[in-house]
């Protein structure tokens, strides 16, 4: 499948939702449940390879893993890139394409310094991802300021550093913009406004709006994160739970 029907996918007030895996396993009952599109999460597939979350895999056991997800669908899949690796954004792109995935993820956090990149460089990256890239891959830009921000935050506070994230990210090539973890629906609704007609990528939180309401707000994609593969490893200890008490959990 190709990148230009993942764009496609991309549409403001109707979003591409995506439950976000981590194996070929989960990836294929994303597809047999009827999405078009199959996205992975970062956190669930690095702790799934026995690492943590933010750049703690090797670069290569995710590729890897991206690899049998995207060999085992035949709809389009978009990788959880983080924030690239420490690649080059030529080799990057190069080995996002060899993985057969069209789209990724890549976040403007500096893992090794534990802060948000400076917006120009990130933008410069993204632009040179881009260029290597041509139109074969779909990039989906995190802006990651509103993650520090906090539940309780003032994210009106933060809003214009993210707009102007946004916009710089969109001009650099970005085909989408992820604000990651808004919570407050009018600034997730000033934030769409702000990049019209771009799309715009939003986090489904638990307690925020469901989905028609996150449709409303202008969204033109909808992630679940690491929640389906959180809510799935609760199910599971509770189930070993209660082996380990002696009771029959099915």
């Amino acid at each position: 499948m190709t990148a230009g029907r993942l764009r496609e996918l991309h549409v403001p007030g109707s979003p591409l939702v995506l439950p976000n895996v981590w194996d070929a396993d989960s990836a294929r009952l994303v597809e047999e449940a009827g999405f078009p599109v199959v996205a992975t999460s970062s956190v669930a597939v690095a702790r799934t390879l026995g690492y943590r979350d933010g750049e703690q895999a090797p670069a290569a056991e995710m590729l890897a893993a991206a690899t049998r997800i995207a060999r085992a669908v035949s709809v389009p899949v978009t990788v959880d890139a983080e924030a690239g690796y420490g690649l080059a954004p030529s080799e990057l792109a190069e080995r996002l394409l060899a993985t057969g995935a069209v789209g990724c993820n890549l976040e403007d956090t500096d893992h090794a310094r534990g802060q948000p990149r400076d917006a120009a460089e990130q933008a410069d990256r993204l632009a040179a991802v881009r260029e290597a890239a041509g139109e074969d891959l779909v990039l989906n830009a995190r802006v990651d300021v509103f993650l520090g921000a906090g539940e309780d935050a003032d994210e009106q506070a933060v809003l214009p550093d993210a707009l102007d994230r946004a916009r710089r990210y969109l001009a650099a090539g970005a085909d989408c913009v992820y604000p990651i973890n808004v919570r407050a629906p009018d600034v997730l609704r000033a934030f769409t406004e702000g990049v019209r007609p771009a799309a715009v990528n939003a986090t489904y939180l638990p307690g925020g709006p469901d989905l028609t309401g996150l449709a409303g707000l202008g969204v033109a994609r909808i992630s679940l994160g690491g929640g389906l593969w959180k809510a799935t490893r609760t199910w599971l200890h509770g189930t070993l739970t209660a082996l380990a008490d002696g009771k029959l959990p099915y």
